[in-house]
């Protein structure tokens, strides 16, 4: 069932690109797959979370803190989607909905600053910062 809804969904946006002018299809094709990163993310955040914190944990570097994988919305050099985990007590970590990353460059473009902030939405633009969070792992998603 899970195949068939996802060769249909696939098939459904190779259809509506082919019928969609090229400059509307780069624009529909984007958000297409920002929508299916997150749709993925959603589906797979509890696997993806038990992989972090078993390969922490198999490497020293464990924690007894409540974590969850959420997605990352990113700003300043165009718009990406991707995923991380967070780290915190668990009222924290359950009031954490998306990680923004905000990027810009320092003294010049000598260094490019990218900064992880956790939110209690995931709405990048009507968000408060959950204090006492953390991201302890940052996921890319191969497309």
């Amino acid at each position: 069932m899970k195949k068939k809804f996802i060769i249909g969904l696939l098939a459904f946006c190779m259809l509506s690109v082919a019928v969609v002018p090229v400059t509307q299809a780069a624009i529909f094709g984007d958000l297409l797959k920002v929508g299916g990163i997150s749709i993925l993310i959603d589906k797979f955040a509890g696997q993806l979370n038990g992989f972090i914190n078993t390969l922490t944990f198999k490497h020293g570097a464990g924690s007894e803190f409540a974590t969850k994988v959420v997605p990352i919305l990113t700003f300043g050099s165009g718009g990406y989607i991707g995923a991380a985990q967070v780290i915190g007590t668990q009222d924290l970590i359950d009031r954490t909905q998306a990680v923004v990353q905000i990027e810009g460059n320092f003294n010049g473009k000598q260094f490019r600053v990218k900064a992880l902030v956790p939110i209690d939405s995931k709405n990048p633009v009507n968000f408060s910062r959950v204090n006492g969070v953390g991201v302890s792992a940052i996921i890319d998603v191969k497309i």
